[in-house]
């Protein structure tokens, strides 16, 4: 069973973790509005083509994707936390 010290912890990394990708969306949103202001300013797109900003567009969201993954539908702690309550069961099964 978890202490309230213990869900404190995960709740504190889980906030931890959603804040950070919140941040990379930001970032992510700022600079490939900058990818493509460059690329509309420099007249690429004369050239025909696939434009290059959506290179970086699709490698950095698909990072992002798993981002989002990891801070919204991962508990960071849960895999230790079953781990744990685990060995306890079995050191009482045992009478340790």
């Amino acid at each position: 069973m978890e202490t309230n010290s213990q869900r404190d912890e995960r709740l504190w990394k889980i906030a931890q973790s959603r804040a950070r990708f919140k941040t990379s969306l930001i970032i992510y949103l700022v600079m490939n509005a900058f990818f493509w202001a460059l690329w509309l300013a420099t007249g690429a797109y004369r050239y025909g083509g696939t434009p290059w900003p959506v290179w970086p567009g699709i490698g950095w969201g698909l990072g992002l994707a798993f981002q989002y993954f990891n801070a919204w539908h991962r508990d960071p702690m849960g895999d230790a936390v079953k781990e744990y309550e685990k060995l306890q069961e079995e050191k009482q099964r045992r009478g340790l």
